[in-house]
């Protein structure tokens, strides 16, 4: 399927674009993120043509990747920016994102967040409960605003997907039951520097079927008539990210069919949309490439031992994901190693990047991509056992810049401080 990514084989060697990974790594060294800038851009604009009957507004989701470089480019091609954090928001702006493409999402938004955010002029606030909702009232207030609000109303659907990154079940800690939801925009006026200008549904992450949000609209349709019925113009749905895409054989809707099942519920509803992927326009737009350190033979299977772990790509140790993993060169035939764990040097039993694996004959030094690995894989890498976060590059047709460069050591100890005083 076309829209999967821009990454293949020519004369059996993966190419990202028109550049070998071989050769982007025998500069940058390994484990490194690669992106493709095609498929980051196609992915975005097949959103937009998708929903272009009613212009939406496409925020892309900061925490999926937060490369200044890829934030730049989609801000360029007219995304708004989806943050969750006051680092979130300074990235937005050096990413020279118009604040009024901005929207912020969190739980637990802080006060000096609130305040920063309102005197930057972001688009709205994701409002994740009543206390929330007076925070940011009392701090509009203070600076003699009005600040713009979407309630996130949890419709306790169930999204079909992991636990972890299921958000619209009432047993979550995300957003605000239909019940109270109603009970604040008909007490709308008792929160007189709040405009309440719709209501947010992202019930969940890697979601495949149009069936949840269909049955979130039409849950969170109460709490829009209610607010009409007592004067609010509630001229805004957001439904969130959550579209999901291929790791293994998934089959995930196109952003066609998913506008086709959503759109006549929204157009009925006269509401305006906004959508905020991360997965979507990321996930298979990025590999991350890393170099089998040794093969270690064992009596059920073997190990392939990278020089990337867990502290790189922790998906696979947090929830299990799965990723496919293929070698940068032709693979060759299997040559007695059978199964194989792909696995890292991370002291962590869970430093599993990929089980029982058919990769061929696997040696020594030889290079592994990881796919789909542009989602949730460079934000939450760590230095954990004090390792170095590894570089990140963007490929655009023949031509690849290092959009992060990787760690020094200096890095790990840029922030500590010695306190002689205390310890001598």
């Amino acid at each position: 399927m076309d829209y999967l990514h821009d990454f293949h084989r020519v004369k059996g060697e993966l190419v990202c674009e028109k550049v070998p990974v071989r050769r982007i790594v025998e500069e940058v060294g390994t484990p490194a993120y690669i992106y493709s800038y095609n498929t980051l851009v196609g992915h975005y604009r097949k959103l937009v043509e998708a929903f272009s009957a009613i212009k939406p507004l496409i925020c892309f989701s900061v925490k999926a990747n937060n490369n200044l470089a890829i934030l730049n480019l989609l801000v360029k091609e007219g995304a708004g920016l989806d943050i969750v954090s006051g680092g979130e928001l300074h990235k937005a702006l050096k990413a020279k994102c118009p604040p009024m493409r901005i929207v912020y999402a969190s739980v637990g938004k802080h006060r000096e967040e609130i305040e920063e955010s309102l005197k930057k002029g972001i688009f709205c606030f994701n409002v994740e409960s009543p206390a929330e909702l007076r925070a940011i009232d009392a701090a509009a207030k203070l600076q003699r605003i009005r600040a713009r609000v979407a309630l996130r109303v949890n419709p306790d659907v169930e999204a079909h997907t992991h636990a972890y990154i299921t958000t619209g079940k009432k047993e979550t800690k995300f957003g605000i039951d239909v019940k109270t939801a109603v009970g604040l925009v008909r007490d709308h006026k008792a929160y007189s520097s709040i405009e309440i200008m719709g209501i947010h549904l992202h019930i969940g992450s890697q979601i495949t079927q149009a069936e949840p949000f269909i049955e979130a609209i039409e849950r969170g349709s109460e709490v829009i008539k209610a607010g009409r019925g007592v004067g609010l113009e509630m001229a805004w749905i957001n439904l969130g990210g959550g579209l999901g895409i291929i790791y293994k054989d998934e089959t995930p809707q196109t952003p066609l069919a998913f506008a086709a099942a959503v759109l006549p519920l929204l157009q009925s509803l006269k509401v305006r949309l906004i959508l905020e992927p991360g997965r979507f326009i990321v996930g298979n737009a990025g590999i991350l490439v890393s170099e089998v350190l040794y093969m270690k033979p064992g009596p059920n299977k073997s190990f392939a031992i990278m020089d990337a772990g867990m502290n790189d790509l922790l998906r696979p140790a947090l929830y299990g994901a799965y990723h496919e993993v293929v070698s940068v060169r032709e693979p060759r035939p299997q040559n007695g190693h059978g199964l194989i764990d792909v696995v890292g040097p991370v002291c962590e039993s869970a430093d599993v990047l990929a089980r029982d694996r058919k990769l061929g004959d696997v040696q020594s030094g030889e290079l592994l991509a990881i796919l789909g690995a542009g989602a949730y894989g460079s934000t939450m890498a760590s230095n954990y056992n004090g390792r170095l976060r590894p570089a990140e590059v963007l490929v655009r047709g023949n031509r690849w810049a290092v959009i992060r460069r990787r760690d020094t050591l200096l890095d790990l100890t840029r922030h500590d401080v010695v306190p002689h005083k205390l310890i001598g």
